[in-house]
């Protein structure tokens, strides 16, 4: 593989995008979630019993265990948290030299730490991505100086390789459940008529794609599977257009997803993984930079053809397969295309025993190649001192790669039973002992597709006299028929999401459930704006429902008029049946469901801090109170992405004008006077005489180094006038990542 220096900074700069987004998010909802009066408090996560501060941290990774040293309460802390990590990663953001590995360090702690005491509505597998890939950034980013990850270093290809394999781990575990799960809707290609309506929140974009023909969604399932299981394999191939086209497939699907679906930033994370199929020579390609280009390596006429033809006939067999899999045939006379699972699950389980080990042993062959090629160009650093603490530095990134490698075949092979048993115990061992800190972990999306017998959705309903009931409706999922799907991208309403998981079974499955009743009943206002960020809007904001109930309803898009114009309502729904009984203050089966859960909580008041930390917090909390979530992260993203693209343009122009003063006889810029013609020749016998004694100096280290090699008896190839050109090559790149 290439060069990756700018994929890498890409890579970089969207994670700490990604950082911010999921800080802020969560920053939002930390009140009504976590706080002594929200949902599920924090504090009760925490037991402090008087055990030494190193043995809390040691049994439950958080740094909230350090909030009474600082006089805040758990909850104060949480929020100090949520905001020191939003700031730190958009620091990261904004300025290329703190994307360094220490930085993604305390992110990754500061994430883990809310993790740890995040409970159910922090345990989503995007929440899992995010500490994997933020782990990752620990490895990948600078660790020697804050010069930012502009600096080429020979290792950056061993590092990186890992967020290439992550991104393998997660697609093909993904299209592998749906097959294994034995979902009928999968097996059968039709999952795609159900999913845009049942999924949890879907956009606008999502009524549209449901309305597609039943043929198109079987087919869009076979490109799915294709995508998902038969492309991954090539992201470690050794030429470089197939892993040129998996990742454009990749971004297909994501963009796809992103589309006709609120999945938060974890869409966004993994066309962040994608980047590392990419090498530098397309990103220039995307730049329009022809004077890189040039530096591409030409093999010879016959190594180009074969180079054709074996791609040709990847993507041919690719095909081939697809057809012969899943039965595709042509209907001309409807002009349909006929698909169905030529295969049995047996067929498949015999063939996912066959591939499980030998994606394994491609993962080792392909972290070797780059283990040699980086130590390769590190033994051919000149100077023995360089050399030497170039090879140290191999060693200690070689054996961390290979550590994380290793344990992270135990969550890949969960996809098959007999791979897994046949890994050594010592890697099992090393697993169970990193497990709480999320280093590594096993993916899955859509398992199985729901309401296949329509969405199931409860509607909350209050009252204030138990005869006249008005709906409680949310802001992000569907309640109101005629209410437009929303688009929060990449925000996520945590409370809305767990509504959808909630609605799939008894509420007894979900005993949060059991407090929200109990927090509208109190008219608490920090859940109440988990429901309506402008709590005005909610019908109960003057005073609380004495009553409160919940029923389950079936929701399904309506479908287009018959003249073709879509419909006045989004949504048409039927009565299925009593999720929650109705329930008041002091009602004896509420009282009982919680004390059942604990959720009721027996301590007296708790008296807000009044340290100037937990001062400064409340301050700023009243200061974004009623702005809603999605707004503000969209105004946060815009800020950072155009404060990026003007400091790139500024540099850019900076460095133009460098090179024009450089070199004279390649502008048409004319001196306006006299004086300015002066200061020209000037610059000019300046740097003149400053080539010239640079290239005295570039001899007489060549001399030394030549000595040395002689000493040494190496005959290694001096690369130093090659570290010269890359280094002026990246003063001139554009550093808008």
């Amino acid at each position: 593989m290439g060069e990756v220096t700018l994929p890498r900074r890409m890579f970089l700069w969207c994670v700490a995008v990604i950082y911010m987004v999921a800080f802020v998010s969560l920053y939002v909802q930390v009140p009504g979630l976590y706080g002594n009066e929200g949902l599920l408090p924090a504090r009760w996560q925490l037991r402090y019993s008087g055990k030494p501060l190193l043995e809390q941290l040691l049994s439950s990774p958080t740094l909230l265990w350090l909030g009474p040293w600082l006089g805040l309460d758990t909850h104060t802390a949480m929020e100090l948290l949520c905001l020191a990590g939003a700031a730190l990663s958009l620091a990261a953001t904004l300025f290329e030299a703190l994307r360094h590995s220490l930085v993604f360090f305390c992110l990754w702690t500061l994430y883990l730490s809310l993790y740890q005491v995040g409970q159910v509505f922090l345990y989503f597998q995007w929440d899992n991505l995010l500490l994997e890939t933020g782990f990752l950034c620990i490895l990948v980013a600078p660790l020697t100086s804050f010069s930012g990850p502009r600096v080429f270093r020979e290792h950056d290809g061993v590092t990186f390789w890992l967020v290439r394999w992550l991104l393998f781990r997660l697609m093909f575990a993904s299209g592998v459940v749906k097959l294994t799960s034995r979902c009928p809707t999968w097996w059968g290609l039709t999952a795609l008529t159900y999913h845009y309506e049942t999924q949890c929140i879907p956009t606008p974009l999502a009524w549209f794609a449901h309305q597609l023909p039943v043929w198109w969604q079987k087919l869009s399932v076979v490109v799915t599977f294709v995508i998902e299981i038969a492309v991954p394999v090539l992201f470690f191939s050794p030429l470089r257009r197939l892993r040129l086209g998996a990742f454009y497939t990749q971004v297909l699907l994501q963009v796809l997803i992103i589309l006709s679906g609120n999945y938060n930033f974890f869409n966004l994370l993994t066309l962040a993984l994608c980047l590392s199929l990419l090498d530098d020579q397309h990103v220039y390609f995307w730049l329009c930079r022809r004077d890189k280009l040039k530096d591409q390596i030409n093999g010879s006429k016959l190594q180009s053809w074969l180079c054709y033809l074996v791609e040709l006939g990847v993507w041919s067999l690719v095909i081939f397969g697809t057809i012969v899999c899943f039965d595709l045939q042509v209907d001309a006379t409807k002009n349909h295309v006929l698909s169905r699972t030529a295969f049995t699950f047996h067929q498949f389980n015999q063939f996912l025993k066959t591939v499980t080990i030998p994606c394994v042993w491609i993962g080792v062959l392909s972290l070797t190649w780059e283990m040699v090629t980086s130590m390769f160009r590190c033994a051919c650093v000149s100077g023995f001192l360089r050399r030497f603490w170039r090879m140290i530095q191999w060693t200690l990134v070689a054996t961390a790669t290979a550590s994380v490698f290793s344990i992270s075949l135990v969550p890949f092979t969960y996809i098959e039973y007999d791979s897994n048993a046949r890994l050594w115990p010592g890697v099992r061992q090393a697993y169970d002992l990193v497990d709480r800190y999320q280093l590594v972990n096993s993916y899955g999306l859509f398992r199985r597709m729901t309401g296949v017998g329509g969405r199931p959705e409860v509607v909350i309903e209050g009252s204030s006299d138990g005869v006249t009931w008005t709906e409680i409706e949310f802001m992000y999922k569907p309640g109101n028929m005629t209410a437009p799907p929303p688009v929060v991208t990449p925000h996520q309403p945590r409370l809305d999401w767990q509504m959808w998981f909630a609605a799939v079974g008894p509420h007894t499955q979900s005993p949060w459930f059991t407090s929200l009743i109990y927090r509208l009943l109190q008219g608490k206002r920090d859940v109440i704006e988990l429901i309506q960020t402008d709590v005005t809007k909610y019908p109960f904001h003057l005073q609380p429902p004495a009553y409160i109930r919940a029923h389950r309803y079936r929701y399904w898009f309506t479908e287009p008029k018959a003249d073709g114009s879509s419909p006045q309502r989004w949504w048409r729904r039927v009565y299925d049946e009593e999720f929650y009984p109705t329930v008041h203050l002091g009602n004896t089966f509420l009282d009982g469901m919680l004390n059942q859960y604990g959720l009721k909580d027996k301590s007296s008041s708790r008296r807000l801090s009044n340290s100037n930390a937990a001062q400064a917090v409340r301050w700023l909390r009243s200061q974004v109170r009623g702005v809603p979530a999605h707004t503000l992260i969209w105004t946060l993203m815009a800020c950072s992405a155009t404060f990026c693209l003007l400091q790139g343009l500024r540099n850019r122009n900076r460095s133009s004008q460098g090179a024009s003063l450089i070199n004279p006889d390649t502008t048409t810029t004319k001196p306006d006077t006299a004086d300015d013609a002066d200061r020209l020749l000037e610059d000019q016998k300046e740097t003149e005489q400053a080539d010239y004694e640079e290239e005295e100096d570039d001899v007489s280290c060549r001399d030394e180094d030549v000595e040395d090699d002689k000493e040494e008896g190496n005959d290694l190839v001096d690369d130093n006038s090659e570290e010269e050109e890359e280094v002026e090559e990246d003063k001139m790149l554009d550093e808008s990542f």
